[in-house]
């Protein structure tokens, strides 16, 4: 996993919020984030346009906060750390793919990546 350098002044966009979805619509499979309910197709594309870009976001962010608990797991300052191998099989990780994140999550931590 190579993560594309991000200068330290860029700012993140703000995306589109991501709306609650209740239980009752989770259940129903056509339902997904009132978008089967826009008749507009400006306004539909307009507004999948803006999950996608939240989404988009959603995972960027995740995928950070996941590298940083990586590094974290792995910190030979622990005593209870867990090595590449232990981390991959509980994120269902191959163990290569485990190794980058922790140094993902090393160069996060060390304040190698944008903060928000």
């Amino acid at each position: 996993m190579t993560e594309p350098e991000r200068p330290r002044t860029e700012r993140r966009p703000r995306p589109a919020p991501l709306l609650f979805e209740p239980a009752e619509a989770a259940a129903d499979p056509e339902h997904f984030f009132d978008l089967e309910s826009i008749e507009d197709p400006r306004q539909l594309l307009t507004r999948a346009t803006e999950l996608t870009h939240a989404f988009r976001a959603a995972t960027d962010r995740s995928m950070e906060f996941q590298a940083i608990a990586a590094a974290q797991l792995a910190d030979p300052r622990r005593f209870d750390r867990l090595t590449p191998a232990a981390i991959a099989e509980h994120a269902e990780w191959t163990e290569d793919y485990a190794k980058k994140m922790v140094e993902f999550g090393q160069d996060l931590l060390r304040g190698g990546a944008e903060e928000s």
